[in-house]
């Protein structure tokens, strides 16, 4: 019995809805649009969150990142014109990490140097990464053409070259990819593999470039060795790195940030100055969730303002309501209407408008993502729970804000209603 008078109830609420259309469709527009926002925000903010994450989860989270970095220059050195700068991670660094620590399961050395790279007419400048295959165990990027480095490239009778995708488009463009020779710094290499890259943020630094091309790591030190010039202004400055990266890869997670800090009071005790930095993965990680987790509070509080505005609109229309069907009002309760069906019947109609508000906005909102992916080109992801959590809060709006009016309506005197004009 009540399944059917809350049918009816439903009927007779749309039907009074759709005899003032223009006004219920304004109403619901707030709704739409708050619903619609909250869907967008989030998806928008989710989207910009698990990019982030997911950079930050492909350096490994049992990873450390150890990166030679050039000490601040003081005034007096820089006023010299030839001068030599001696900076950045040692052989013996890697040696120490690598029989020094239990938890350390291996060390991967990386030195780069940057050389032009030929193939005929086309040339490109090229950041040569000399390194181990291990690089390619931990650093770990889709292989989309030959295969890495190997063991037998080792030993340097063979010069093997990973380029980028970036590089081998350059260099290689209508070229046979793999087997073909090109000409690094004054050394041929053969192509045998062709590796995709990851791109750096501000947020997230990535060990690889667009530009790299990677080779054995004795052919990089006994060809280039430690030591590079740069010319500018009339002046020269040299640079002798050794290694300029070093990347640990941790037994455990839980042994990672020990580790990490093990390492640094290591490299204190043998660098005299702060010439090197020492990133953790892990805990950029876990700073990457928590500061989604606060961005999406606040989207979704920004968001959930203008669903805020669209309830004051339902509130507002509803008393007007009232005020219009005072005579309709003391009619019901006249020949027997009690105060909890007037209620009921106005939470209905407000019900309707939030609800129907809602749906609209869900479909809106989960378009406008869509379209800011392919106008802008970021990524977005619209999850269940922004669109459970929208159409949650829609519901509710349209109750919280039904209630004072559909009281409102139920507490009118019969008699004075009656008598409205």
């Amino acid at each position: 019995m009540r399944i059917l008078e809350l049918t009816r109830d439903i009927r007779i609420g749309v039907k009074t809805l759709l005899l003032h259309k223009l006004r219920s469709i304004l109403t619901m527009l707030g709704v739409v649009f708050g619903t619609g926002s909250v869907v967008a925000m989030l998806a928008v903010g989710e989207g910009a969150s698990e990019d982030a994450l997911e950079r930050i989860r492909k350096l490994g989270s049992n990873n450390l990142l150890l990166t030679a970095k050039k000490p601040a220059e003081d005034d007096a050195a820089s006023s010299i014109r030839t001068r030599m700068v001696i900076y950045g991670l040692l052989y013996e660094d890697e040696r120490r990490i690598r029989e020094s620590f239990e938890s350390v399961v291996r060390t991967v050395p990386v030195k780069q140097v940057r050389h032009e790279g030929r193939l005929g007419e086309r040339q490109l400048e090229l950041r040569v990464v000399g390194t181990s295959p291990d690089w390619f165990e931990l650093v770990k990027r889709p292989v989309l053409a030959g295969r890495t480095l190997d063991a037998a490239d080792m030993n340097g009778t063979t010069k093997a070259v990973v380029l980028t995708e970036h590089g081998a488009r350059k260099l290689l463009a209508t070229s046979n990819t793999i087997g073909q020779p090109v000409k690094i710094g004054g050394l041929y290499f053969t192509v045998v593999g062709i590796v995709k890259n990851e791109i750096s943020s501000e947020a997230v630094q990535v060990p690889d470039e667009a530009i790299d091309a990677y080779i054995p790591l004795s052919i990089a030190r006994n060809r280039y060795g430690d030591m590079s010039s740069r010319r500018s202004a009339g002046s020269e400055e040299r640079e002798m790195v050794e290694l300029h990266q070093i990347i640990v890869e941790v037994r455990d997670s839980s042994e990672v940030e020990a580790t990490a800090a093990g390492i640094r009071r290591m490299l204190e005790r043998f660098h005299k100055k702060e010439d090197y930095a020492v990133r953790v993965p892990l805990a950029l990680l876990r700073s990457a969730e928590q500061t989604k987790r606060t961005f999406n509070i606040v989207l979704g509080s920004i968001a959930g303002i203008s669903l805020l505005v669209g309830g004051i609109g339902i509130m507002n229309i509803m008393l007007a309501s009232v005020t219009e069907r005072t005579r309709e009002i003391g009619i019901r309760r006249a020949i027997g209407a009690r105060k909890a069906q007037i209620i009921r019947q106005f939470l209905i109609e407000t019900s309707v408008l939030s609800t129907a508000g809602g749906a609209i906005g869900i479909g809106v909102g989960v378009i406008i993502p869509r379209v800011i992916e392919q106008a802008a080109g970021m990524p977005t992801v619209v999850t269940p729970f922004s669109i459970f959590l929208s159409a949650g809060i829609s519901l509710g709006v349209g109750m919280v804000f039904g209630i004072y009016p559909a009281i409102r309506a139920a507490n009118l005197d019969p008699i004075v209603a009656l008598r409205h004009e």
